[in-house]
């Protein structure tokens, strides 16, 4: 499996690269935040070589609004990640599964040549879900032995653990298999 992370604005834009494959980077939240570490964060996985993953933190209402502005702030790259990050909000609410759905295809339609995927933790796969609708992929939580999430479903990545920050693996024989995956082709 290969080794991962995932950063924001709480991260260094100096983390340590040693060992990874693979980054996804949080760039935007709701209609109104934007990271402030996604460019210098960006050039640091880039510049290692990795495959490189963006992140939306969903917020319930004005979907296709947020995907625009996902896909407005997120770098534009062919082979790299686009993701939306599913779980309940700062202020206790979440988007619906109906939305997340809707999220997921906006984004694919504005980006058609980016993987989109979906991040969620188990418990939201297993009671909040109810289309297993996970775009290109299921990128899910579940804080256990890495690779072995208690789920059912097909996964491509897992974040096993968030201590001393989010640790995540892939189900990829190697980073050229993972970056010909990530690779679309019109």
């Amino acid at each position: 499996m290969l080794r991962g992370i995932d950063v924001s604005a709480y991260q260094s834009s100096a983390y340590d690269t040693d060992g990874l494959s693979f980054v996804f980077i949080k760039a935007t939240e709701g209609r109104s935040y934007v990271n402030s570490k996604l460019t210098a964060q960006t050039k640091r996985a880039r510049d290692a070589g990795l495959v490189v993953g963006f992140y939306h933190f969903l917020w319930p209402g004005n979907i296709t609004a947020q995907a625009e502005y996902f896909v407005r702030h997120a770098p534009e790259k062919p082979g790299e990640i686009l993701a939306v990050d599913w779980e309940t909000t700062g202020d206790g609410t979440h988007a619906s599964n109906a939305e997340k759905d809707r999220f997921l295809r906006k984004v694919k339609e504005l980006r058609p040549n980016n993987r989109v995927i979906l991040y969620c933790n188990r418990n939201f796969w297993l009671t909040v879900d109810k289309t297993s609708y996970a775009g290109d992929g299921l990128w899910i939580a579940d804080y256990v032995s890495a690779g072995k999430p208690r789920i059912q479903a097909k996964w491509r990545f897992h974040q096993y653990t968030d201590d001393p920050l989010d640790k995540n693996v892939a189900d990829f024989a190697s980073k050229a298999k993972l970056r010909e995956w990530a690779t679309v082709t019109p």
